[in-house]
């Protein structure tokens, strides 16, 4: 249940890109065509981690730097 109050775990769907329509059964749609680009916002406990794509909760860039640090020093060895 979703009340004033108490924590929550949602997600908010784009559902107004081409691959999803029509729309007849939103859960079959949902299940078989969306894809993890559709989801616009996550809440998770109650907290915005993502909020029109964006991610509010991790340094996208930072992971993205270490990632190719890492690799760089893996490919070097």
């Amino acid at each position: 249940m979703i009340e004033v109050g108490k924590k929550a775990d949602v997600i908010l769907i784009d559902l107004s890109k081409p691959h999803l329509k029509p729309l007849h059964n939103i859960y079959a749609r949902i299940v078989y065509s969306a894809h993890a680009s559709d989801v616009d916002t996550v809440i998770v406990d109650g907290k915005i981690l993502m909020e029109n794509g964006q991610t509010r909760a991790l340094d996208e860039q930072a992971i993205m730097e270490k990632a190719e640090k890492t690799s760089s020093d893996l490919l070097s060895r």
